[in-house]
């Protein structure tokens, strides 16, 4: 189930991750420290387990993430199918990983949109490939950022 952001308690500063996470690429976002405005990183390309771990390490240590935010890809319908599982088994990994607070959130449309952003720029169709996942990315900690702070 996707988590609602907590506005109950104080936001603490710090960085938030945000992953679209594809069987290829992890699409990566980071926030700003007061976590208003998220900003795209290097997206990774999958390769294991472990070798994706530790890239992911490696930006939680580097830019002192505080909490994590993975796009949950419901079906349109909003029901769970076996991409939301996996989305599921890879958050529980994150949590395993991290000691950190890892939200699912409500991905739906967000690769759609991110590919509708980028046929609006001025750049080629082989470079809007490798930066969609990036956007996406973007677009979920984004819209999960403004929900909690409207809240």
């Amino acid at each position: 189930m996707p988590s609602e952001p907590n506005s109950s308690r104080p936001r603490s500063l710090g960085r938030v991750l945000g992953l679209d996470v594809g069987s290829k690429r992890i699409g990566v976002a980071i926030s700003d420290p007061l976590g208003i405005t998220a900003q795209g990183l290097e997206t990774i390309q999958r390769q294991n387990k472990r070798l994706d771990f530790e890239q992911l390490q490696k930006v939680v240590r580097d830019y002192e993430v505080t909490e994590i935010v993975v796009g949950y890809p419901l079906r349109m319908s909003g029901a769970e199918g076996i991409q939301a599982e996996k989305m599921q088994r890879f958050a529980e990994d994150l949590r395993q990983r991290f000691p950190l607070p890892v939200h699912l959130w409500d991905e739906r449309l967000s690769s759609a949109q991110a590919n509708r952003v980028l046929r609006e720029t001025e750049m080629s169709i082989a470079r809007r490939g490798q930066v969609v996942d990036q956007m996406a990315a973007v677009l979920i900690l984004q819209s999960w950022m403004d929900a909690r702070s409207s809240r």
